[in-house]
């Protein structure tokens, strides 16, 4: 049976779920001239300290708002701040998870309710210049010390408002590169990359990352022990380091020589370990990051570069990055297997394969990220063919891919909520609430979006028992 006659597997893998739709605005792709923008006399609006305020309605457009936090310390004088993208415009969420170093270190942190996937360029940048605009008559704003930062779409939102604004010192891009079509170049602004070595976009990451190499950008590239997902905080903390470096460097900030100190001996002890394990891919990634962190400000930059250099020679390391490099080779080749089976129709075949990478993607190994990776890729295809399907109402093709996606990733909100639209149009409303609690347990709060999904109106669901396990 073939499920997919008109539809195009390149295409529509093409659009992922974690890219903007980059239709209407252009891309600035070539180095920017500094600048420094003067913002207008801050608002003496009165914000709560060291809570996460969920909404800030802009005062140019009640339709926009944001999540805000101010640090422990205040917001008497002006502070860094971060502008935080999440994919599903979910502003609260990564402030409520890095909330602590924004105490940490003094930044201000605010996040988009409205920035999403599905956006296109111009829409994102209208959507910047209210936000911007809104934030700098409201809070006290070191305007040197403006950054950006995103998971998956919203990291090329990141990178794609860091192009167009040269008052953007920096970017954190979690889970995703730049945006689409652009290239690595010689950019006023620092590029942190991290991603999971389980996230179907780690190698884009490890892509971008060489890519800067040959730039005279500055850029960090972290790997953490995850999937595709905001990064855990330890790994959040070294980028938010990175902010307070680069200040450094760009005599923003005073040369802090203890916060230095305590740095470079944790690093060196995380290279001695890892050197211990035998894992000397990551020692030297450490001694690369490290180097990175701390060059210019401390004579240890090059006690990283020549410990880096020693590992490489080693016939150990040669041999274990030889290992990845076919690893990554194998994950191809079977992502190419998969392409073929997409079409078939034979959920048997699935099955066998899904269950094995499950059980596979446990092992604490370099494979078992590579598994994790093909699990992740899974989830994507089946996730961009159910979308494809459920809009179109090509029900029967799309209950094949969504029960698929319900079998890669069972905690996924939106194969829940697909599931819930097709039970809907079976009429089968006690199967529609099971998948929408289901959608809701797995982390779906788009109230807006639950109410107008045509398929669920005036259908007699109880929204007071789907509603209330929302966070």
């Amino acid at each position: 049976m073939k499920l997919l006659s008109c539809i195009c597997l390149t295409a529509v893998l093409y659009t992922q779920a974690c890219a903007n739709n980059p239709t209407t605005a252009n891309t600035q792709r070539g180095p920017v001239k500094d600048a420094v923008v003067a913002a207008p006399a801050a608002r003496p609006d009165s914000f709560a300290i060291g809570k996460v305020i969920d909404t800030v309605q802009c005062a140019a457009d009640a339709g926009q708002t944001y999540a805000a936090y101010i640090p422990s310390t205040g917001n008497k004088k002006a502070l860094p701040v971060i502008y935080f993208f999440d994919p599903h415009a979910s502003g609260s969420l990564p402030l409520n998870k890095y909330k602590a170093l924004a105490d940490k270190y003094g930044f201000l942190l605010i996040g988009s309710n409205n920035s999403k996937n599905g956006n296109d360029w111009q829409v994102t940048e209208a959507i910047w210049q209210i936000l911007f605009d809104d934030t700098r008559k409201r809070f006290k704003i070191d305007q040197q010390r403006i950054y950006t930062a995103g998971f998956s779409g919203g990291a090329k939102v990141a990178g794609f408002e860091a192009l167009n604004h040269p008052e953007i010192k920096g970017v954190i891009a979690n889970g995703a590169g730049l945006p689409d079509g652009a290239a690595a170049g010689n950019y006023a602004f620092s590029f942190t990359a991290i991603t999971g070595e389980g996230d179907m976009n780690m190698t884009e990451l490890v892509t971008v990352s060489k890519e800067f190499d040959k730039t005279n950008t500055r850029h960090r590239f972290m790997l953490f022990n995850g999937k595709h997902e905001w990064a855990p905080e330890k790994t959040m903390d070294v980028a938010f380091a990175g902010f307070q470096f680069d200040a450094m460097r760009n005599k923003l900030l005073p040369v802090n020589a203890a916060f230095i100190n305590s740095y470079v001996a944790t690093s060196k002890k995380t290279v001695e370990a890892y050197t211990k394990e035998n894992n000397l891919l990551k020692a030297v990634a450490e001694c690369v990051l490290a180097g990175n962190m701390v060059g210019g400000l401390s004579a240890d930059a090059s006690w990283f570069s020549s410990k880096a250099t020693a590992l490489t020679n080693q016939e150990a390391y040669k041999k274990q990055q030889q290992e990845q490099q076919q690893l990554l080779v194998t994950e191809q080749n079977i992502k190419a297997q998969y392409a073929q089976q997409f079409n078939q129709g034979d959920v048997e075949y699935w099955k066998k394969e899904i269950a094995d990478l499950q059980t596979k993607a446990k092992a604490t190994t370099a494979q078992g990220a590579m598994y994790q990776r093909l699990l992740a890729y899974l989830s994507l295809a089946f996730y961009s063919f159910s979308n494809q399907l459920v809009g179109n109402h090509r029900d029967v093709g799309a209950e094949y891919y969504v029960n698929l996606y319900k079998m890669a990733d069972p905690t996924n909100s939106e194969a829940w909520y697909f599931s819930a639209i097709l039970h809907a149009r079976l009429n089968d409303m006690p199967a529609v609430e099971a998948d929408l609690l289901k959608a809701v347990e797995c982390g779906f709060n788009d109230k807006a979006r639950l109410h107008s999904q045509n398929d669920f109106v005036d259908r007699g669901i109880d929204w007071g028992k789907i509603e209330k396990g929302m966070r």
